[in-house]
């Protein structure tokens, strides 16, 4: 069961990080489609990918440790969330690693 939970970890992990990828690569590009002047619209629209996207992390983070609690499975989940936190942990690790030896 714990290398299950590991895996599960790594894979929501790598959702998360490439849902953070797609967004930024979205916000990177943002002036194209909304100009670089003050823009209400454009501030409306950062505002509801800011909530959205808090939505889609804790659902990527949370949902299924969430569910083991509520099926009475509460070291599961605890295991499973601290797994997941920890995959993340090493994906920041190794992206701050590649950006100190690019730069």
């Amino acid at each position: 069961m714990r290398k299950k939970l590991i895996v599960y970890g790594l894979f929501s992990a790598l959702g998360e990080a490439a849902y953070i990828f797609l967004v930024a690569l979205f916000m990177n590009s943002a002036n194209k489609f909304f100009g670089s002047g003050p823009n209400i619209l454009g501030m409306v629209i950062f505002l509801l990918i800011f909530v959205f996207s808090a939505a889609i992390s804790g659902a990527l983070i949370l949902g299924k440790p969430i569910l083991l609690y509520l099926d009475n499975k509460k070291p599961e989940a605890i295991k499973l969330f601290g797994f997941t936190l920890g995959w993340i942990f090493i994906l920041l690790v190794i992206l701050l690693i590649l950006l100190l030896l690019v730069f």
